[in-house]
């Protein structure tokens, strides 16, 4: 698809009528510049499928004008898709400190740090392409070293707010660059691109200071062990918990893959203080008095493997939950956990802890990093956009966040609620929204990557309902009659020994099939396991309303 050498195109890939895989593309002539590559987490429809990514088919087939991918912060949904990326398209990577270390990490699981440029920034950094050049400015949200994007381009400027909100008191005093924003708008904006997930929520989003306040309470009032479920790049939770555990004299293990790992980068980089003794083993858990231990894990969002799973299982082997043991959930389930974590919370409860959950004001453990509407508002205001397009959020979040683009002045048809997909062209000051890219899911499952589509899927969910049957079928090369079976063999439709008359009417059917073909002088196998499914599925569908995947193989000796 082409377009005019002056024309500023911004490309959303992924991250709208969506929470999860952000991927957003600004092109202006030969210099095409990405921002984020997120991935995200199945739901239970899609059986088997292990990450979803966004399709990039648009940027391969014109790989050879990007010039960068910048990551505005560390968060999985920002940074899951990078080492699928860089298999097809190996650019240079632009990332903070504290975003570099994560991306590192995904990097060297997959083998590609050794051939991945990567380049630190920071809200002072400025970059500078052939048409495009890029500064910077750093915003406040629940982990370390977040970036808000400006693009200059010959036609103005574009900004990326990234994930943010305003904490006016944040827990590790890196505060909004307000008057850098300020700065940003008086100078003019012509498009924002600004995310909505709490657009939906009115007022400002809480301080994260006062979650500190109410885990140490919590941790005071503990009459033995403290087991705290975070999200492990959550590092200002974590230093609160590393905070309550010293002031309470508690030994801290951690528990999980991703939270060890995390927390590791965060101390290497200077992100996260721990006291020299503080952190235990898991199996050095049962040696201490149980006032005298706190727990970090994975877990928060009802994963069914993470840590806090195992541990409401009774499936940790270094580790266990015992009666009056205190259990804090420090973070609000996603939307589509909340049956996962409820399941959880039942386990813990019938093991005796004490539970506290909930976010806001129920129990203040958990504060979102995402800004609410007076947040959003503030943004709005400071970037005095001509343009606006809301992004991070399913639909109703963007139909919100325009509302309140329009109450602070932007002009109702100067708000762009786009699709994956959708492409938002300026050209001569003037923005329109006429044509459309490659864009959607991508599956990864296992080490395949895209080779997971909707036939497959939907065979994956025909046999997770119904089950299969095999009909075997033995046929005489030379004389073409069968010479065996019909011998059928199910899998999760019915148990065989118990329905064993059910199979027998089953096999006397195909083998009246197969027959009634013969004497037609019909052989060809494609026509015969056509003939079988079909009569066969019907059978079985009237006497059990099952549709089990039907599979005949026929064997020639």
């Amino acid at each position: 698809m082409t377009i005019q050498e002056n024309t500023l195109s911004i490309f959303a890939l992924g991250g709208v009528n969506e929470v999860g895989k952000n991927m957003y593309a600004i092109q202006y002539s030969n210099d095409i510049v990405i921002i984020d590559c997120g991935a995200k987490f199945p739901d239970e429809s899609l059986l088997g499928i292990d990450l979803i990514i966004p399709d990039i088919t648009y940027l391969l087939e014109n790989k050879d004008k990007i010039r960068a991918l910048i990551v505005t912060h560390g968060h999985e949904d920002h940074i899951g898709g990078i080492p699928y990326f860089l298999k097809k398209l190996n650019v240079p990577i632009y990332a903070t400190r504290f975003t570099l270390g994560l991306i590192e990490l995904k990097l060297q699981e997959h083998k590609l740090l050794a051939d991945t440029e990567l380049v630190l920034i920071d809200s002072d950094s400025n970059l500078k392409f052939e048409e495009i050049s890029v500064s910077f400015f750093k915003t406040n949200h629940s982990i370390p070293d977040c970036l808000g994007i400006v693009f200059h381009t010959p036609e103005g400027n574009v900004v990326h707010t990234g994930d943010f909100k305003f904490d006016l008191t944040p827990a590790n005093n890196e505060h909004s660059d307000i008057h850098k924003m300020a700065k940003i708008g008086s100078k003019g904006v012509l498009l924002l691109l600004s995310e909505s997930t709490n657009a939906e929520r009115a007022g400002f989003s809480p301080s994260e200071r006062m979650v500190g306040d109410h885990i140490e309470e919590a941790f005071l009032k503990a009459k033995r062990k403290v087991i705290i479920s975070t999200f492990a790049s959550n590092i200002n939770r974590v230093q609160q918990v590393v905070d309550a555990a010293q002031k309470t004299n508690r030994k801290l293990a951690l528990l999980g893959r991703s939270m060890v790992n995390v927390v590791e980068v965060a101390m290497e980089r200077g992100y996260l203080r721990v006291p020299d003794g503080m952190l235990i083993e898991a199996h050095e858990i049962h040696k201490l008095d149980p006032e005298n231990v706190a727990i970090l894990c994975t877990g928060s969002q009802g994963e069914p493997l993470a840590a806090l799973a195992r541990l409401a299982s009774s499936n940790y082997r270094d580790a266990e939950i015992l009666p009056e043991d205190t259990v804090i959930l420090a973070a609000s389930p996603i939307p589509g956990n909340e049956r996962n974590v409820s399941r959880i919370i039942d386990n813990l409860y019938t093991l005796g802890a004490k539970v506290i959950y909930g976010s806001g004001s129920s129990t203040k453990m958990h504060v979102s990093g995402h800004g609410y509407q007076e947040d959003l508002k503030l943004m709005l205001t400071l970037m005095k956009p001509t343009y606006f397009i809301p992004i991070h959020g399913e639909y109703r979040m963007l139909h919100h966040h325009r509302l309140l683009a329009e109450s602070v002045g932007v002009a109702t048809e100067n708000t762009f609620i786009v699709r994956n997909g959708d492409v938002v062209d300026i050209e001569n000051a003037v923005a329109r929204q006429t044509r459309k890219i490659t864009a959607g899911d991508v599956y990864v499952d296992g080490v395949g990557i895209g080779d997971v589509g909707e036939i497959i899927l939907r065979d994956r969910k025909q046999l997770s309902e119904d089950g299969m049957l095999v009909i075997v079928i033995t046929i005489s090369k030379t004389e073409r009659q069968m010479i065996s079976g019909p011998d059928t063999i199910s899998r999760g439709f019915v148990y065989a020994r118990e329905s064993e008359d059910l199979l027998k009417s089953i096999n006397r059917l195909v083998k009246t099939t197969v027959h009634d073909l013969q004497e037609a002088n019909v052989h060809q196998w494609n026509v015969m396991k056509q003939h079988v499914k079909k009569t066969v599925g019907q059978y079985v569908f009237a006497q059990t309303r099952r549709k089990p995947m039907i599979l005949p193989i026929i064997i020639e000796i």
